[in-house]
């Protein structure tokens, strides 16, 4: 009996999670929509999509730890990059140091339990930050990549998209 509640307790919180990351990206698409902030000014597009996906991680621990530890790091290195407090020669140096921050999350994460030791996310995931980083002084980017990566759009979208691939998941892997 108590495996049953387990599994409804666990699949209550899978599907709290995906209905929080739909409502975030309904929020943000609303925002972007309403607000038009700048992106150059506001460049927190992939900050907000990380942590909107760090507060997945706090309803369901099991999914989205690895991309929302690594997604906020970078994403508040590229903030402080875009808002100048960070000078043009240290851009490097710190944005290895945000990789080394959200390892250091997904390796708390692995002691809890949350993380299974053979995930390759997170070299996959600084191998496309890595190719991104490359492409872009290429201009090997569409025109319009980089403000949508700094604006509201990246979080809403993102969001959404995550959010409907977990419903799917649930709903196929669950049938009522």
């Amino acid at each position: 009996m108590s495996n049953t509640m387990a599994a409804r307790a666990a699949r209550a919180n899978r599907l709290r999670q995906v209905y929080t990351l739909l409502a975030l990206g309904v929020v943000f698409i609303l925002a972007a929509l309403i607000l038009h902030p700048d992106s150059y000014s506001f460049p927190a597009g992939v900050l907000l999509f990380g942590v909107g996906m760090l507060v997945g991680v706090f309803l369901y621990p099991l999914r989205l730890g690895i991309a929302g530890c690594l997604t906020t790091a970078l994403g508040a290195a590229v903030f402080l990059t875009f808002k100048h407090i960070i000078p043009g020669n240290l851009v490097l140096a710190f944005f290895i140091l945000a990789i080394g921050v959200g390892l250091l999350g997904i390796a708390l994460l692995a002691r809890r339990g949350y993380v299974g030791k053979g995930a390759i996310s997170p070299a996959i995931i600084v191998v496309l930050v890595g190719i991104v980083e490359v492409l872009l002084p290429l201009n090997l980017t569409p025109p319009n990549f980089v403000s949508f990566m700094l604006s509201l759009w990246l979080p809403g979208i993102g969001l959404l998209v995550i959010g409907i691939a977990y419903l799917l998941s649930n709903a196929r892997s669950y049938p009522s």
